[in-house]
């Protein structure tokens, strides 16, 4: 029955509502906001709202449904075979500053629908959403039952889709639409948690603060002292072409400097602003949080000074991501690290309690996430790599592994499909994030091959 259905004609005559469908998603905040959980909103009202309104569309077009409270949702259609999960996330990272225009009011500009979340994962969850739509509307029947899941906290603590399947069954295969082209077969260990020590004590620096998630490279640091430094602040932005502000504040001098974010898989992309403004700050204080980030921290992004150095030929080096700093009466800086399969995570442990605790410094609230791996000869990774050959007729570029982390971790056989295509600038996670349209109908018709493919239709 499949071969009997032109899917790019229907989405030729569909693109105006394929598109306003995504705008519609892309209008809700959906940014973790502490200041409005509660109960029925564990993340937030605004992460609430926008699963109640995928749900709601999804409900509309005749799918069946499931809410897990406020930290999960379900679209499905199949058969009683077994269940295929394509796993999504609808919570954004924080906007930043900068934007040409209001981030929750997309636009349309040069054939790309500029907002949040265009591409990180709003635009690839719709791609995966009318997928499905247009083989239920095309009344074909798969043996497999596809199952949407949408997470609603997959930018800080995963906490959503954990709570999901701690209650419900989870899907014995799937892929996640949050990452590349041609597939992602394996992806890096994640290391995350707290290094903290005393703060400023009656010295000449009083606060130095910068960048508020774990997997963001800090992109404006900022710093308040007694005595004025501000010639030798200046000679510094300078000396290291960078951009900062300086003035004089009736609490003291203050000093920002501007770097660039980066997502935490490739911090060595982004200009960390708060690692720079350490190794200013360390002429200025005898903090050991403070000359641990300038003297191990800074530019050493396998962490070779520490000697916890890795990497293999599949899966490439450790890196570290310096994230978030807090120092005021009380210090604490957070660490992302990426690590390949081998790397031993009680031996990163012990390196880093041998270099800090002497030093009247802790490990504080330290997690662990295993890399995450298929076998690229798998079915899985092959019969997707192949649907993408037939779309794009790229054999150069070959399923690979990365150092971020999707969903298709949350599954013991899953991949991440998609849908950034190779040689594409990476805008997740910056400034005016964008979605080019051309690609956006691509991915909606790989996405319909795979799940044919995944629900045991041949396409």
């Amino acid at each position: 029955m499949s071969q009997k259905v032109n899917f790019k004609e229907i989405l030729n005559n569909n693109k105006e509502d394929y598109v306003n469908r995504l705008i519609d998603l892309l209008k809700h905040n959906s940014i973790y906001d502490e200041s409005t959980i509660t109960k029925d909103a564990p993340f937030g009202k605004g992460i609430l709202g926008c699963l109640e309104h995928f749900l709601k569309m999804a409900k509309d077009d005749g799918f069946k449904t499931f809410q897990d409270g406020g930290y999960a949702g379900v679209v499905e259609y199949g058969g009683s075979g077994k269940n295929v999960g394509i796993l999504c996330h609808l919570d954004v990272v924080p906007v930043g500053d900068d934007w040409s225009h209001d981030p929750f009011d997309p636009i349309i500009k040069d054939g790309r629908l500029i907002a949040r979340g265009a591409m990180d994962d709003k635009g690839p969850t719709m791609a995966a959403y009318l997928a499905l739509k247009m083989i239920k509307d095309a009344n074909i029947k798969l043996k497999n039952n596809i199952q949407i899941i949408l997470g609603t906290d997959e930018e800080t603590n995963w906490r959503g889709i954990t709570h999901y399947f701690n209650h419900y069954p989870m899907p014995e295969i799937g892929f996640a639409p949050d990452a590349d082209f041609p597939l992602i077969y394996g992806e890096k260990g994640m290391i995350h948690g707290f290094v903290s020590g005393k703060g400023f004590e009656n010295e000449d620096v009083i606060s130095f603060m910068g960048g508020n998630r774990f997997n963001i490279v800090i992109d404006k640091a900022e710093a308040i002292t007694k005595e004025d430094h501000g010639v030798a602040f200046l000679k510094y932005l300078d000396n290291h072409n960078l951009n900062g502000n300086y003035e004089k504040r009736e609490n003291g001098y203050y000093y920002q400097v501007i770097g660039t974010a980066a997502h935490a898989m490739e911090p060595f992309k982004g200009v960390n602003a708060g690692t720079h403004l350490a190794c200013f700050l360390s002429e200025y204080t005898s903090n050991e949080l403070v000359h641990f980030i300038a003297n191990n921290l800074h530019n050493d992004f396998d962490l070779h000074h520490l000697g916890l150095n890795y990497q293999t030929e599949e899966m490439g080096s450790l890196t570290c991501n310096v994230g978030i700093i807090e120092i005021k009466e009380n210090g604490k800086i957070g660490l992302d690290l990426r690590y390949p399969i081998g790397f031993s995570f009680e031996h990163f442990m012990e390196v880093m309690k041998n270099a800090t605790e002497d030093k009247g410094m802790n490990l504080v609230d330290f997690t662990n996430k295993v890399p995450h791996y298929v076998d690229p000869k798998d079915p899985l990774v092959e019969g997707l790599y192949q649907i993408y050959v037939k779309h794009t007729n790229d054999k150069i570029n070959k399923p690979i592994t990365i150092g971020g982390g999707t969903y298709a971790r949350a599954l013991k056989k899953a991949v991440a499909f998609g849908m950034e295509m190779p040689g594409d600038e990476t805008v997740a996670h910056q400034k005016d994030e964008y979605l080019k349209l051309d690609a956006y109908y691509q991915a909606i018709l790989i996405y319909v091959d795979a799940i044919l493919y995944l629900g045991e239709i041949d396409a």
